[in-house]
């Protein structure tokens, strides 16, 4: 009989994967509780302000994490209901079909994954329609096989960006529109919840238009009077049974005092680096290396991408408001001059003065920040980082986070950004200036004063890898813990490898495939007890 403190399934991180998975499981009428360390974003104006934002990272946390050397390091990433997706620029890519094969590149191997793409081929095209996503199939080159059409139309492009998807096609690149999370309808702009500003990625939606898990999975989970969610709840640790093989109690530290918790089925969905560390947390004499760690996998293999943000300066302006609706893959497995993989090009949003100067690129002659922000095309990069069993998550003495990570399969990511120099020669002579219009790129600094990559946190991923052997992984196929039989992990945690695109759409896929798994599990086990 159920107790005031005991839930059938137990969801701990309300993000991509947690919310998600939740959102899945509320028709089940099982009892859930949702866990959430971080509270709802506040709805203030301070949402659309780019030195709250940017500037005095009003919405990150002040957590203060470790680098290998002990420093101090100041995690640029958000706890709050909806998890990072509330500050996400919410492109929602599939990873591409070979991403789930062994790839060879420069630097080394990416390794296959336990599953194949046909696998969550059915959970992408649901995660697609839940979120929203706007797109036009067969415009990526590198597409892989959908069994439905985007959900919504492309988001259209602004005249600076249709006219460098016009350069880019007439050099010889397949530009297309870039896969987009949002509740835009330019059929109806009066009604469109979706406004087209210039504060979305990266900045909480005012208005509630950014297919964030809070607004689209969260909220609509909690209409059901069985799901629950707790905020400012930090778990502190799991316990198990004496026999090691089932998670018996969620530690849960809430307005400074200790509760308790019990779950039938326990999901761990924290982000890659708190997830592991809760793991590593919650060793005991059964787990000593921490929980489900049998393998001692657990916080190793930590990815976040190669990533760049290169402002292409120009001496006419770029008055676009809404930039990221553009993409090219052509690069993505690499071209003849340099046959490995090479990554992703897409756009971040609008940068202005202000962000620019927490991270300041060298200046163009004659430009300042204000001025380059009003004449750039902002565009950022992806490549492919290796899982390398050093870049790793672990505690220190106090229980502190330590990340440690050193960059890996540069190569790549350096020919991308030549690829990029080179198509943005080629465009065509502006009317006024003629080829002497574009000013070159410049790159802005992503790295804060300890080096670790800013958006290394922002795409965490591959800390709890999932795979058939338990000797080299910590969960199997269906994300379950090898060593416990209710624990699971449905954040990024589960990658064996990071692909070049935004982790976003995998895991909210992932999460719906592992849904199901569970609403299974939680039918054979009422079937039983009936």
């Amino acid at each position: 009989m159920a107790t005031d403190n005991s839930y059938d399934v137990i969801v701990i991180g309300s993000g991509a994967g947690g919310g998600t998975l939740v959102h899945r499981l509320a028709p089940s009428g099982k009892r859930i509780l949702l866990l959430e360390r971080g509270g709802y974003v506040a709805r203030e104006k301070d949402n659309w302000d780019s030195r709250a934002v940017n500037l005095e990272g009003k919405y990150q946390t002040k957590e203060v994490w470790k680098d290998r050397a002990g420093n101090d390091l100041h995690p640029h990433t958000n706890y709050a209901v909806g998890g990072n997706t509330k500050f996400y620029g919410a492109a929602l890519f599939r990873l591409r079909k070979e991403d789930f094969g062994e790839l060879r590149h420069h630097g080394g191997v990416s390794p296959a994954w336990p599953i194949a793409y046909d696998e969550l081929e059915p959970y992408y095209t649901r995660a697609e329609r839940m979120y929203h996503v706007h797109g036009q199939r067969g415009e990526d080159p590198t597409e892989p096989p959908a069994s439905a059409p985007f959900p919504h139309p492309p988001v259209s492009h602004e005249p600076r960006l249709q006219h460098l998807h016009e350069d880019f096609a007439r050099s010889g690149l397949r530009p297309f529109h870039t896969p987009l999370g949002i509740l835009l309808d330019e059929s109806r702009p009066q009604s469109s919840r979706c406004i087209r500003c210039n504060t979305c990625d990266g900045y909480p939606c005012l208005v509630r238009a950014k297919a964030d898990a809070q607004v689209l999975a969260v909220d609509p989970a909690l209409e059901y009077p069985n799901v629950t969610l707790l905020t400012g709840a930090y778990v502190e640790r799991l316990e198990t049974s004496p026999s090691g093989r089932e998670v018996t109690k969620v530690v849960v530290q809430r307005d400074g005092a200790r509760e308790e918790y019990k779950g039938g089925i326990v999901v761990v969905s924290c982000g890659a680096i708190n997830s592991a560390a809760l793991l590593l947390r919650s060793g005991n004499d059964r787990h000593p290396q921490g929980l489900a760690n049998g393998s001692g996998v657990v916080g190793r293999h930590y990815m976040g991408h190669v990533n760049s943000v290169l402002m292409a300066v120009s001496k006419c302006p770029n008055p676009t408001v809404f930039q990221k609706s553009l993409s090219v893959n052509d690069f993505y497995f690499g071209d003849a001059q340099f046959p490995y993989p090479m990554g992703h090009i897409s756009f971040v949003g609008k940068l202005d003065g202000v962000a620019l100067s927490a991270g300041a690129p060298a200046i163009a002659p004659g430009f300042t920040l204000d001025l380059m922000a009003r004449h750039s095309l902002d565009f950022w990069l992806t490549s492919e980082d290796l899982p390398d069993p050093e870049n790793r998550v672990t505690l220190d003495g106090q229980g502190n986070i330590v990340l440690s990570y050193r960059p890996n399969n540069e190569e790549g990511h350096r020919r991308l950004i030549e690829r990029l120099k080179a198509a943005m020669n080629e465009q065509r002579a502006c009317a006024m200036h003629g080829h002497q219009c574009h000013q070159g790129l410049f790159a802005r600094n992503l790295y804060l004063k300890e080096r670790i990559p800013l958006a290394g946190v922002a795409h965490q991923n591959g800390t709890i890898r999932f795979g058939d052997d338990p000797r080299t992984s910590a969960l199997d196929r269906n994300c379950k813990a090898h060593q416990l039989d209710n624990l699971y992990v449905v954040d990024a945690s589960f990658f064996p490898s990071s692909g070049a695109v935004n982790p976003g759409l995998t895991i909210m896929a992932n999460a719906l495939r592992v849904g199901d798994q569970l609403m299974d599990r939680l039918n054979r086990a009422q079937s039983v007890r009936a």
